[in-house]
């Protein structure tokens, strides 16, 4: 979903284009964007953050009507502020324009698959920006996790409630309540939505280590 014709006659080529995609529809506002999904009641929903009509009360109205669709904001805002809002609202993942074709086929895939996704770097910013006048995470430092917390963390970033969290994992909620405040304490975070931002800067520096070892 996009009003600037050309991107999205662009995108819709690209999605069409791979093997394991398709597209069932576009539009140009946050209104089309919420008939779209649900007349279809696609798997992903691309959608511009700054649509007209309000894109983050749309992906709000799209998770409360209980849609499997996924949200993820493909955009040119850079705003750590407006990203966290949509968050909040529901998407699952901030790709800036600026960005990679890979890169978006790769977010639609790992949103598919359950995960959030932002693009590498403005992650880190999004947290660094929550904090004014504190010291940013240490994410190039090893984080060490308990099997137990990584366990809690994979379901968070999937977006799983603290109830949710407990019924998958046999354990009450309080004890989920209490594994979150380890893993802010850990990564340096106040709230989950930062908990799951700074778990993927962690593996983006992670995997950038692992391309790039120490000579």
């Amino acid at each position: 979903m996009d009003d600037h014709p050309v991107l999205l006659a662009g995108v819709s080529s690209l999605i069409a284009s791979c093997d394991d995609m398709f597209v069932v529809g576009t539009g140009g506002t946050a209104g089309a964007a919420i008939e779209l999904v649900a007349a279809h009641d696609p798997d992903i929903l691309i959608m511009d953050v700054r649509l007209p009509g309000d894109a983050i009360k749309a992906t709000a109205r799209i998770v409360e009507s209980g849609s499997k669709t996924k949200v993820l904001f493909f955009t040119a805002s850079e705003d750590p502020e407006v990203a966290i809002l949509g968050i909040e609202a529901g998407a699952r993942g901030h790709v800036l324009k600026g960005s990679s074709i890979e890169e978006l086929v790769q977010a639609v895939r790992m949103v598919h698959a359950g995960e959030t996704y932002i693009t590498p770097g403005f992650a880190a910013r999004i947290v660094a920006g929550l904090r004014t006048g504190q010291k940013p995470p240490p994410h190039n430092d090893p984080m060490h996790l308990t099997v137990r917390e990584e366990q809690v963390l994979r379901l968070l970033r999937q977006g799983s409630t603290n109830r949710e969290i407990g019924v998958a994992l046999r354990i009450s909620e309080k004890t989920v309540k209490n594994y979150m405040t380890t893993l802010m304490q850990k990564l340096n975070a106040r709230n989950r939505i930062e908990v799951v931002l700074a778990a993927q800067a962690l593996d983006t520096d992670h995997r950038v280590a692992d391309r790039h070892p120490p000579s």
